[in-house]
């Protein structure tokens, strides 16, 4: 009679952790960064048909890294969760913290009871009337939540593009200071070689806009993006 096989719930919960963020550090990746009038979201991304940056709601914009076709539903999960909110209650009432709330439910429920963890991190932004009122938080894929300030990286290099982003990033940088930075730190050499200069067809970028009266989420893409880039 054979033995049954026994894993520790130390050594589960370690392999699924390892699993998850092997699979995260593939992913190319993804900075988010306020700037003056709003908060910026960059990544290297040709696709123009399967975005890593999207809009939830009127002030409130996701981004992830990972795999595409399990953010690609929580991205989807979260915007039912507010439009559901909004219509019962109040526009107003959608805030970024409840989203982040409903998805550390979904990331932890994941990675404690399905056999295989979601292999995502993800962003959720919300930008304020006032920069002081701007939110960004961060989920790892155990659904434990980060409320960061000034600026996220997420994906395979986070550590040490997050490393460069702390010496360069400051409050009050306008919109083209903010993509010149964002730009030069995902061309960032791994080892201090020569930094690659990404053109601007192979960026997906966005901003919510807190000038903008309802809807902040916007694209830039084609000349708009070029100009910005330029402008620095």
């Amino acid at each position: 009679m054979s033995m049954p096989f026994y894993v520790s719930p130390e050594q589960l919960m370690k392999d699924r952790a390892d699993y998850a963020r092997k699979g995260i550090a593939r992913g190319r990746s993804v900075v988010v960064l306020q700037y003056d009038d709003g908060i910026a979201f960059a990544t290297e991304n040709a696709s123009r048909a399967l975005h890593k940056i999207s809009e939830i709601y009127d002030r409130i914009g996701f981004a992830a890294v990972g795999k595409y076709n399990e953010f690609e539903n929580l991205r989807v999960a979260g915007v039912r969760y507010a439009d559901l909110r909004g219509y019962s209650y109040d526009r107003e009432d959608v805030t970024a913290r409840g989203l982040a709330n409903a998805y550390a439910q979904t990331l932890g429920t994941s990675f404690t009871t399905e056999s295989k963890p979601l292999e995502v991190e993800i962003v959720v932004a919300e930008v304020g009337r006032a920069a002081a009122g701007d939110q960004i938080y961060r989920l790892a894929y155990d659904g434990s939540v980060t409320d960061e300030h000034g600026y996220v990286v997420m994906g395979g290099q986070a550590d040490r593009l997050g490393g460069l982003l702390a010496e360069q990033w400051r409050a009050g940088l306008t919109l083209p200071e903010v993509l010149a930075l964002a730009v030069r730190t995902l061309g960032a050499a791994e080892d201090g070689g020569e930094p690659r200069t990404i053109p601007a067809p192979q960026l997906e970028v966005a901003v919510l806009d807190r000038t903008r009266p309802r809807r902040t989420f916007r694209r830039l893409a084609g000349a708009l993006l070029e100009d910005l880039l330029g402008a620095d």
